[in-house]
């Protein structure tokens, strides 16, 4: 890890109330580099030859605290089965959930076209209704099993 990118993560940890430690900078630069949404074991295969003392437990340790404060996205498997995939990009943005249980980023202007359809007054009526505020959105769509559509 060059030093422009190990500090760019210190400073991203502090911001976030987090502790950097050497595995949690590995762990959080690997999930940044990739748009593949890898799962927490798919994490672990991706950098467990930077880190032999890195464990399994630690990555999915290390996932839930980044989670928790906001420096990555959890992603549900859309089947509501299988493990949940990670996101180091937490702006708003829309997901291709595929039959295989990839997850992919919808580019970019299709994505702002979907998450702009959204009404303002829908989000506002969601945060009277439930009590919460809104800080941002993120949309999931769901690949159809069968074959691709033909253009």
């Amino acid at each position: 890890m060059n030093d422009g990118v190990a500090s760019h993560i210190r400073a991203l940890f502090e911001r976030h109330g987090l502790r950097c430690t050497r595995q949690r900078q590995v762990l959080y630069e690997a999930l940044a580099a990739t748009k593949l949404h890898p799962t927490a074991d798919e994490l672990f295969q991706m950098v467990k030859s930077r880190d032999e003392g890195l464990s399994l437990a630690t990555v999915y340790n290390t996932l839930e605290a980044f989670s928790e404060v906001g420096l990555v996205r959890r992603l549900a498997c859309a089947k509501g089965t299988g493990p949940c995939r990670f996101d180091a990009d937490t702006s708003d943005h829309v997901h291709l959930s595929m039959p295989d249980g990839q997850i992919r980023d919808v580019p970019e202007d299709l994505s702002q076209k979907l998450l702009e359809a959204i009404p303002p007054s829908a989000v506002e009526d969601l945060e009277r209704r439930m009590g919460v505020r809104v800080g941002g959105l993120t949309v999931q769509v769901v690949a159809a099993p069968e074959a691709k559509v033909e253009r």
